[in-house]
C-alpha cells in the first residue's frame, strides 16, 4: 500500500511503525474471509482492510477520529484473526492499537460512553475494587429489565454465585513437591482473582506437582491490556513498567525459568511487552527479556511434559471434551496444538467445533461496550459447539468462559482445570 506521510510525521515512532504495516499490505483481502465482523455484517468498513484504510486516511492526513472511523474500529474485536490469515504478514494488532489511542486523544465520546469505559478502566484492572463493584451489580441485576442495554449486557455478565478473595498483596511462594526442578512466576490476573479463582488454584497444583516452585512477585498486577485497548495508552504502560520491574527484581534476585500465565488475553500482551517498551530507555531491554521468558501454561506444560495420572483421581473414561480455541491464544500467541494434546493425552476425547477460528465475542471488554454483535457471536459460537455433543467444554481464557457459560448445556472449564483433576486434582465445578 502506498503512504505519504510526511518526514515530521514519521519522526513520531507509533507513526513510524503504522507506516511501514500499512507499506506491508497488498489490499489481498483474504482478511475479510475470516473476520468475525465482516461475516456477521458484510460492510467492508467493518473488515480488517476496510478499518485499515480509514486508519490510514485518519493518521495520514493527521486528523482527528471522527464518528465513522470510530464506529467501525470501535466494532473491532481483536481476535487477530486476520493475522493468522494475512499472507503479507500484515501486524494488525499494533495498526488498530495506534488507532485506538489516537481516537482516545482526539475524539470526544458521548458523555455515557465516557463514563462506561472509564468506570471499566478504573475498577476492571483492580480486584478489590471489581469485587466490590460485582457485589453492586448482584443486587442491580434486579433491575437490568428496565436498564438501558449496555447497562443490561455488562450485568448480565455479573456473576450470580460467591466471588473469591483477591490473593494476598505482595510477594507469594509455593514450594515445589519434591525436589525443585524449575522456578516460575506466575502471571497473577485481576479480574480472573475474582471471578474463577479455581484457575490459579489448579494452576499451582499442577505446577507444584511437576515439581516447580511457583511464585507471585511483589509489585505485579493487571497486564495491561484492558486499558490499552481501550485507547488509555498512560494507564496501560504503567501496569506495563510495574509488571516488567517487579519480575525482573525477582529474576535478578534468583533466575527464573518462566512466567506462567494462564488467562490468553493476558499472555498476548505480555509477549508484547517488549514492543510496547522498545522506545523505553531504561525499560526496553527488560521488557523484551520478559516478553521471551513468558508461556501459556500450556506451551509450559507441552515443554516439561504432564504428571503421571492419580489412580484416586474420579476421572470418567473417555470423558468428551469439546475444545474452544481463544482468539488471543490461536491467533495472537499461535498456540493451536498443545491444549488439544495434553487433553488428549490426559485421557480425554477432544473435539473441535466448527469455526473454530471465528471469535465467541467476549473479546476482553467488547460484549459490554458491544453487547448485540457480542450475542450474535456468542449463539454462533454456542451453535457450533453444540454439535459436538460435549460433556464439558475447555478453553484457555476465563473472558471465553464467562461469555459462553449461559449460552451452552455442558459446563466450561480453564483447560488446566482438566489437566489438574486428570492428575489427581477435585473435580472442577460442574463435574463433581
Amino acid at each position: 500500500m502506498e503512504t505519504k506521510f510526511s518526514l515530521a510525521q514519521l519522526a513520531d515512532p507509533a507513526t513510524a511503525e503504522s507506516e511501514k504495516i500499512l507499506r506491508a499490505c497488498v489490499h489481498c483481502g483474504f482478511c475479510t474471509a475470516t473476520c468475525p465482523t465482516y461475516a456477521l455484517l458484510g460492510d467492508e468498513l467493518d473488515s480488517p482492510r476496510g478499518r485499515i484504510y480509514l486508519i490510514k486516511d485518519m493518521l495520514e492526513n493527521a486528523r482527528p477520529a471522527s464518528e465513522k472511523v470510530v464506529k467501525h474500529v470501535d466494532r473491532c474485536l481483536s481476535c487477530l484473526s486476520c493475522m493468522t490469515t494475512c499472507p503479507s504478514g500484515v501486524n494488525y494488532m499494533h495498526l488498530v492499537d495506534h488507532a485506538r489511542a489516537h481516537i482516545e486523544e482526539t475524539y470526544k465520546r458521548p458523555f455515557f460512553d465516557r463514563v462506561v469505559r472509564g468506570m471499566l478502566a478504573a475498577v476492571m484492572p483492580y480486584p478489590r475494587r471489581f469485587r466490590a463493584l460485582m457485589r453492586v451489580a448482584a443486587v442491580g441485576k434486579l433491575f437490568a429489565p428496565v436498564m438501558p442495554a449496555r447497562l443490561r449486557a455488562m450485568l448480565v455478565l455479573a456473576p450470580s454465585g460467591p466471588m473469591s478473595s483477591p490473593l494476598p498483596e505482595g510477594r507469594t511462594v509455593w514450594p515445589a513437591d519434591g525436589e525443585r526442578k524449575k522456578r516460575v512466576l506466575l502471571m497473577p490476573g485481576c479480574v480472573q482473582q475474582v471471578l474463577a479463582a479455581r484457575i490459579n488454584d489448579a494452576t499451582v497444583r499442577l505446577l507444584t506437582r511437576l515439581g516447580h516452585e511457583v511464585v507471585i512477585a511483589d509489585g505485579s498486577g493487571c497486564c495491561g491490556a484492558l486499558t490499552h485497548h481501550l485507547g488509555k495508552e498512560d494507564q496501560a504502560f504503567d501496569s506495563v513498567r510495574a509488571n516488567v520491574r517487579a519480575w525482573t527484581r525477582e529474576n535478578e534476585s534468583e533466575p527464573i525459568d518462566a512466567i506462567i500465565v494462564n488467562a490468553s488475553g493476558c499472555g498476548t500482551t505480555i509477549k508484547d511487552y517488549g514492543f510496547m517498551l522498545r522506545n523505553d530507555a531504561d525499560l526496553a531491554d527488560a521488557a523484551a527479556g520478559i516478553s521471551a521468558l513468558t508461556l501459556d501454561i500450556s506451551e509450559f506444560l507441552a515443554e516439561t511434559g504432564m504428571p503421571d495420572g492419580n489412580d484416586a483421581a474420579d476421572l470418567p473414561a473417555k470423558l468428551n471434551v469439546t475444545y474452544h480455541s481463544a482468539c488471543s491464544l490461536q491467533h495472537g500467541q499461535k498456540v493451536t496444538t498443545a491444549p488439544k494434546a495434553l487433553l488428549a493425552e490426559a485421557g480425554f476425547t477432544v473435539a473441535e467445533p466448527r469455526e473454530s477460528h471465528l471469535c465467541c465475542g467476549s473479546a476482553g471488554t467488547y460484549n459490554m461496550l458491544q453487547p448485540e454483535i457480542a450475542n450474535q457471536l456468542r449463539d454462533r459460537k454456542a451453535g457450533n459447539i453444540a454439535r459436538t455433543a460435549p460433556d464439558v467444554i475447555a478453553t484457555g481464557n476465563l473472558g471465553c468462559m464467562m461469555q459462553l457459560q449461559d449460552a451452552v448445556e455442558a459446563p466450561v472449564v480453564h483447560t488446566v482445570e482438566l489437566l489438574d483433576w486428570a492428575t489427581g486434582g477435585p473435580a472442577p465445578r460442574g463435574l463433581e
